[in-house]
This record gives structure tokens, sequence and C-alpha cells, in this order.
């Protein structure tokens, strides 16, 4: 099941040495899954990105219609090397990313090929900087934001499911997975009945759900305090977007070790992987068009929280 390939990952994540060529190894025995890595520089370092394609059966890619599903792995770094010896809290959006890849590609050749397409990107870095963030410290990124949905969030995913370690807060006291209302063009909208119903059906528990503020989905850089980046894609793109959290009962550092609870991010695999079957079905909506039509309508477009803001106002 998920477990496997999620052990799988966080063994081969859980190295000093650890690049994207590794993550590429994973997918060797699988030939129809396409795995692209790209190394970037950043004024902190340095950072591999990684995008895993794995091909429906009707996908876009191949000339058919079936939708095609974003997952995006959301962190800052697998490490904070010197400083912290190991894998890092915050590292397990990339685990579950890249598990959720190699458990479709597993699926693939067994014979159970999703309709659409499956796009999953993430990056590889095991040395990235750690950063001050009240309650608990944050993970930094060696590369800003806008280059991590630069090459994250990509302009084929039709939805996007941005998977992040979301533990140093006190909003959120359940240990497990939780997920955020869905966020399109600046609006906030009701949580997805049909998530919902997924992730009762995946975690056999009633759903838990998140808050989101209106500052959580405006970019970083604007002096405002965000929850973390979960949702950050949903600035850059005008699919729906909705935070697939990993979670704590208590407060956890992104860059605290030994924070990585595998049955926890299976749990998150497990999520993705059934949001992706039905998702690229047509069985499975992010958001009701209707009422996102009626809302714009009413109340014109929010697009302007996917931007910056008002140039004029100095940044503190």
């Amino acid at each position: 099941m998920a477990l496997h390939q999620t052990i799988t990952v966080l063994n081969t994540m859980d190295s000093a040495f650890v690049n994207g060529e590794q993550i590429r190894q994973l997918f060797a025995a699988y030939p129809a899954v396409q795995v692209e890595v790209r190394k970037v520089e950043g004024d902190k370092g340095s950072t591999e990105f990684v995008k895993i394609t794995i091909p429906g059966s009707e996908g876009k890619g191949a000339g058919g219609n079936a939708p095609t599903f974003g997952i995006v792995g959301r962190l800052g770094g697998i490490g904070a090397r010197p400083g912290r010896i190991g894998i890092v809290s915050d590292a397990d959006g990339a685990v579950a990313a890249v598990a959720s890849a190699l458990k479709l590609a597993d699926m693939q050749s067994k014979g159970d090929v999703l309709k659409g397409d499956v796009l999953v990107t993430t990056h590889i870095c095991p040395d990235a900087p750690t950063l001050p963030h009240e309650p608990v410290d944050f993970m930094d990124s060696p590369v800003d934001i806008l280059q991590m949905n630069e090459h994250e969030v990509l302009p084929e995913m039709e939805a996007v499911l941005s998977i992040d370690t979301t533990k140093g807060n006190r909003v959120i006291n359940h240990k497990g997975i939780a997920i955020s209302p869905t966020v399109k063009e600046g609006y906030i909208l009701r949580v997805s009945e049909d998530l919902l119903r997924l992730l009762e059906m995946t975690t056999g528990r009633l759903p838990v759900t998140f808050p989101v503020t209106t500052q959580d989905i405006t970019p970083y850089g604007n002096d405002l305090y965000h929850i973390n980046s979960i949702l950050q894609p949903a600035v850059a793109t005008d699919a729906p977007v909705v935070g697939l959290a990993i979670t704590a009962e208590s407060m956890v550092p992104g860059c605290g070790t030994g924070a990585s609870h595998e049955v926890d991010i299976a749990s998150a695999v497990r999520f993705a992987i059934e949001t992706a079957k039905e998702f690229t079905q047509g069985l499975c909506s992010f958001y009701n068009p209707a009422e996102f039509k009626r809302i714009t309508e009413l109340y014109g477009s929010m697009k302007v929280l996917q931007t910056s803001g008002n140039p004029a106002v100095p940044t503190a």
C-alpha cells in the first residue's frame, strides 16, 4: 500500500547526499513515467526541482480530454545541514508528493491506469537555511517563492493539491492530515464536499479542516503573517488549489528533526491518490463553478490578492 512507497522515499531523502538524480532513479523501473530534474541557484544556495509525469490513458499529453491533476510537494528544504542532522519535519510535503508519484507509477505497471495525466512537482535541498518565525522557526529556502511557483505550479494543472507540513502553529491541534478550503483567483471558497468525502474514506475518521485567512493566500514578501507556504501555489494559477496539511497536536518547528511520522505521510499519500483517481475521471470537483460565477458577478475579481498589492505602500 502507500506506506511502502512512503518508507522508500523517506529512506532515500534522509541523506545529506540526496539529489534529484536519486529521485529519478526511484522511477527507473517505470519507463512510461517521465522525470525531469532542474538545478536552480538562489541567493542562499541551490536546489533541484523535480517534475514527475504519470501519463493517463486519456490524458491531454497524448491528445486525450481527461482532466490533468497537479500534486505539489511544498517545502523550504528537506534538511537544514550543517546546523541540523537528518531529515527535517518540513520535508514531509516532498516525501508525500514523490511517494504519491511512486504509488501511481506502481499502480500503472500493474494495470491500474488513471484516465488523466498527473503532474507531481517538488524540490530537493538537503542543506536549506532556517528562518525565524512565530511561534516556531520555519525552514527557509535557497530560492524565493516566485522561483518555486515557476517550477512547481504548471499551466497544465487543472486542479492543484498542495501538500505541506503544517505543524508550527496553534490553530491545528490534530495529528494526521487536514485540508483547507478551496482557493481560486483570490477567493477563499467553501470546503469541497467531494474532498471531505475522500478524506473520511481514506482516514476512516471524521474529516479535519483548517482555517485559512486572506493573508495566507497573498504572496510571500508583503510583510504579512502567513501560516506557511501551503497555499502559495494559489497566487500563481487560476486553477483551484487545496492545501493538504500534515499536522500535529503540538507545535513542531519545520526545522525539527525526528518529527516525520511515516503513517501520517502515508495518509496524505492515500488521500492524494484517491483524489487523483476521481479528479481525472471527472468525479471530483474542487469547487462549484456556478457558485464561483455567482460570487464573481456579485463582488468582482479578487485577483489583486494574487499580486504584491499596492506598490505605493512601503514594506516594513
